[in-house]
């Protein structure tokens, strides 16, 4: 049988919302993960030198004391450092996987804020030979003490949620007219 006409020839499509090139959003995760672990570890260097000797109050109720927190978040589980690592390598094997899929700006930097966090963090427990602690400095009391890749963390789940809830919100029923 004889086609007319010619054929499009064969592509793989893309789903409707998906940019057509993820370079430009993929580098925009990598840098600001690459920016957040930077400034996590050049932080937690300065810390172990400048706060060796005591706590640098700041303002208010902010100041500077090192502390080597053992556990996850808000010290809990304190002595379970494999377990962590563990758990810090299965959440980076995710959140690279996410990555094919990101397709805004702000969900790309989410990301990335959430990955430099997570290897800011791993990194101390890995490299740094402090028996598997992660080095926290920041003490705004009465909030636990933190670090840079723990805000990094917190802000990227925050505005991961703010994205993932504007690209899912209901779109309003159109307008009809009545008869």
């Amino acid at each position: 049988m004889q086609e007319r006409g010619s054929v499009a020839p064969i592509r793989a499509r893309r789903s409707p919302g998906r940019p057509a090139v993820r370079g430009p959003l993929l580098a925009v995760t990598a840098v600001a993960a690459a920016a957040v672990v930077a400034a996590d570890q050049t932080s937690k260097t300065w810390a172990l030198h400048r706060l060796a000797d005591g706590p640098l109050h700041v303002a208010w109720r902010l100041r500077f004391l090192l502390t080597f927190n053992s556990g996850a978040a808000f010290s809990l589980g304190r002595g379970v450092t494999p377990f962590l690592v563990a758990a810090g390598v299965v959440l980076l094997v995710v959140l690279l996987f996410l990555g094919r899929s990101v397709a805004t700006l702000p969900a790309a930097l989410a990301l990335g804020l959430l990955l430099g966090g997570a290897v800011g963090n791993l990194t101390d427990r890995v490299v740094r030979h402090h028996h598997g602690a992660v080095i926290d400095f920041i003490d705004v009391r009465p909030w636990p003490t933190f670090n840079l890749a723990d805000s990094a963390v917190v802000c990227g789940a925050i505005l991961l949620v703010f994205t993932s809830r504007d690209r899912k919100a209901p779109k309003p029923p159109a307008a009809t007219e009545a008869p």
